[in-house]
């Protein structure tokens, strides 16, 4: 479930990265929800 919200997440930035002038910020908060989620399954013991 956890990579499932990262794939979302990680797509949404990159389209956010596309419009990034009417999104900019949020964008951002997006990314870095997306790296927490992926080190926090990280360091439960998720492969990758």
């Amino acid at each position: 479930m956890l990579w499932t919200i990262f794939v979302i997440l990680l797509v949404l930035w990159i389209i956010g990265i596309v419009s990034a002038r009417t999104l900019g910020g949020f964008i951002h908060i997006l990314l870095v929800i997306a790296l927490v989620l992926l080190v926090v399954n990280l360091v439960q013991g998720h492969a990758l």
